[in-house]
């Protein structure tokens, strides 16, 4: 298509968006709705996510071994495995001294009773913890049944929970994407539809006349893309504030929430969420209008 082509698709979009202000106006701003819903959504995902992961990151496994065993050849065993995200050796000395300061008001002066007597002489161990929590039954079931390993202390009901919350999210979260992107396209399939009838004598003449299919489609087009990209945009800007302003209003105020977990930062929020919403705005825009003008423009 030459220059003169391409300009004259895109004044006439520009056309059809003015000639149907009001239908525009109310596809943009479905648009806006849906994804400024979906930015949201998406947001509180990405969090929820960010939690689960430092929950899942606190859920450890605790390998004790027989006195005899094969310390090395127990942690190279354990190491090399590719679900192994931490792995830390705790001798009796240390878990000795962490239990007797989580259980003692005055733990220096229960470890001087003892002397030299260690309580957990027998508790050395290794603590695991997984890149994915949901592998943790598969996992134990390996360590239980290495030689020299003589106990596994696994928390699996609470990896069995937070796996099935993000199933659920994960169900849910495209579930829901998908009926805010089929809500949009509905509405933009109406307005170039309206924007169709509106010209069907005009359409007629450009066809009598020798005008190709693309060239008459294409101003619809464009109309479409325009209002999927403004559609766009303007959610972001609102997130952006949204976002910015709740951030400062846990770091400021809420300092509680701020120590269980930390939220995902603007940068790494935006760096996704920006030519996600772009892509989602535009592509509604371009489908919406392709499919109306197939249906539409036979003529």
């Amino acid at each position: 298509m030459r220059i003169s082509s391409l300009w004259y698709s895109f004044r006439q979009g520009v056309k059809n968006i003015r000639r149907n202000l009001l239908f525009s106006l109310a596809s943009i701003g479905t648009i806006v709705s849906c994804l400024f819903l979906f930015g949201l959504f998406y947001a509180v995902v990405v969090n929820f996510k960010s939690a689960m992961k430092s929950l899942e990151n606190s859920i450890s496994i605790s390998v004790f071994f027989d006195e005899d065993a094969n310390i090395e050849l127990l942690q190279s065993q354990i190491r090399t495995r590719s679900e192994v995200d931490t792995f830390d050796y705790i001798s009796a000395e240390e878990a000795w001294i962490k239990y007797s300061n989580d259980t003692y008001d005055n733990p220096e002066e229960a470890r001087a009773a003892f002397g030299d007597d260690n309580p957990l002489a027998k508790s050395a161990s290794f603590s695991i913890t997984l890149k994915d929590v949901s592998k943790q039954a598969e996992f134990v079931r390996f360590l239980e049944g290495l030689n020299g390993v003589r106990k596994v202390k696994s928390s699996q009901g609470t990896a069995d929970t937070i796996s099935s919350i993000n199933l659920f999210v994960g169900y849910a979260s495209i579930g829901i994407i998908l009926i805010l992107l089929l809500v949009s396209i509905f509405l933009i399939s109406n307005t170039i539809t309206i924007g169709i009838t509106v010209r069907k004598e005009e359409i007629k003449i450009m066809k009598l006349i020798g005008a190709t299919n693309f060239f008459v489609r294409a101003p619809f087009i464009v109309e479409g893309v325009i209002i999927g990209l403004v559609g766009s945009v303007i959610p972001l800007v609102l997130i952006y504030y949204a976002y910015d302003t709740v951030l400062k209003y846990v770091v400021g105020r809420l300092t509680l929430i701020k120590k269980l977990f930390e939220f995902v930062s603007l940068h790494d929020l935006f760096k996704v969420l920006v030519p996600a919403t772009l892509l989602i705005g535009v592509g509604i825009g371009l489908l919406g209008s392709i499919f109306t003008t197939k249906k539409h423009l036979k003529i």
